[in-house]
């Protein structure tokens, strides 16, 4: 836990030295997830652990949609000159708080030592830096043709590991990924889900609050105020959501909120081509309900996609879980963020009307992404298949 708030410290460095800076706080980031859930099934029991878990997705989530806000309020104020790079000293206290409080935590180790698959981390660490690095820099370069081989390529890598895994799994070796996550279609629902949820949540975050910028011509701060809505939405629903209505009806939930998102995402479609000076006060309600529905989806999400799996497997769901989340976040950004360009620039003498045409595209391909997960929530939510006793 103490190498993220190390790294993190070397980020507001000048400009040439934040990329090296990146790869070790980005990497012992990720070390931190799988630790998560594994204390939590450590600390909790039943119920209660029920609980603990659908607190995680709300939690992940309503930090990922305060970030604009955030971002825009510490680079409007401008903080002892440093700019939008003031940002990255935030995780510093939360880090240092999350230090202290370390002790109190419950110890959980493994019983055997299980051995690392060198060559199963080498060859999913390669497909996924073919498959994320140029869905990042496409866009920008023009997507030219090393993109495509890139990721054609990683496609590639990533059959070779699923390959790797299944041969492992026959010689009785030790694998990166628990075979046992795949025993029946929910947990590759909820990985799929997940991607889906995330790519909208993280694109349309993106899509939205550039818009506010070069369409109705807002600062930095007034567009991360403009999302606040969102942001309420989210964190009531999700109160709301695990204090009534999960524990009355369930992980059915999940899809009354990806409905209630959908009709939030639709309505700020409908009325995000309003005059600048009218979307103030007409995209607040939209932007509430789908906020809303986002909290309603995530807190029985977590925990039902981890409600089938056995504790020694909880590690490798939950790294499986958070790859698909911020590969989600890479391709939503990229899909929705190439759409939004693509008709904002073929436009300029018009800019914010095209600006406007653009983010209601992405709005109906989100909706239709939204549409898919609320599918997904069938084989999710299925009861497990019962294997026949051979004798």
């Amino acid at each position: 836990m103490r190498l993220p708030v190390v790294v993190t410290r070397l980020r507001p460095l000048p400009p040439d030295g934040q990329g090296a800076a990146r790869v070790p706080q980005d990497a012992s980031a990720a070390l931190i997830i799988p630790q998560t859930f594994g204390l939590i099934r450590a600390m909790f029991e039943g119920v209660e652990l029920a609980k603990a878990l659908g607190m995680i997705g709300p939690v992940m989530a309503l930090a990922a949609v305060c970030g604009p806000v955030l971002g825009g309020v510490l680079t409007d104020t401008n903080i002892l000159g440093a700019g939008w790079r003031s940002v990255f000293g935030v995780n510093v206290p939360l880090g240092v708080a999350v230090l202290l409080v370390s002790p109190l935590i419950r110890e959980d180790r493994s019983p055997n030592n299980p051995r690392l698959d060198l060559v199963g981390t080498v060859l999913v660490a390669v497909a996924a830096g073919l498959l994320i690095y140029p869905l990042v820099q496409g866009n920008d370069a023009g997507w030219p043709a090393w993109t495509w081989m890139c990721m054609t390529l990683g496609v590639v890598v990533l059959a070779a590991f699923i390959r790797h895994q299944i041969e492992k799994v026959r010689r009785a070796g030790s694998t990166l990924v628990e075979p046992g996550l795949f025993r029946d279609r929910m947990f590759p629902a909820a990985m799929l889900s997940s991607l889906l949820f995330f790519a909208v949540m993280n694109g349309l975050m993106f899509v939205l609050v550039v818009f506010f910028q070069i369409g109705p011509g807002m600062s930095a701060l007034g567009a991360g105020l403009t999302m606040l809505p969102w942001s309420i939405g989210l964190a009531v629903g999700s109160w709301f959501a695990g204090a009534v209505l999960v524990p009355r009806f369930g992980a059915r939930v999940m899809r009354a909120g990806v409905v209630m998102t959908v009709l939030g995402l639709g309505s700020t479609a409908v009325l995000i081509t309003a005059p600048a000076f009218e979307l103030t006060w007409r995209l607040p309600a939209p932007l509430l309900v789908a906020g809303t529905g986002l909290g309603m989806f995530t807190v029985p999400f977590f925990s039902s996609a981890l409600s089938r799996i056995a504790h020694h497997e909880t590690g490798s769901a939950s790294g499986l879980l958070n790859a698909v989340q911020q590969l989600g976040a890479t391709v939503g950004v990229t899909l929705l963020g190439t759409v939004f360009f693509r008709i904002a620039r073929n436009h300029t003498t018009q800019l914010a009307s095209c600006a406007a045409s653009g983010t209601q595209l992405a709005l109906w391909i989100s909706s239709a992404m939204l549409v898919a997960v609320l599918a997904l929530t069938y084989p999710m939510l299925s009861k497990p298949r019962r294997h026949a006793t051979v004798t």
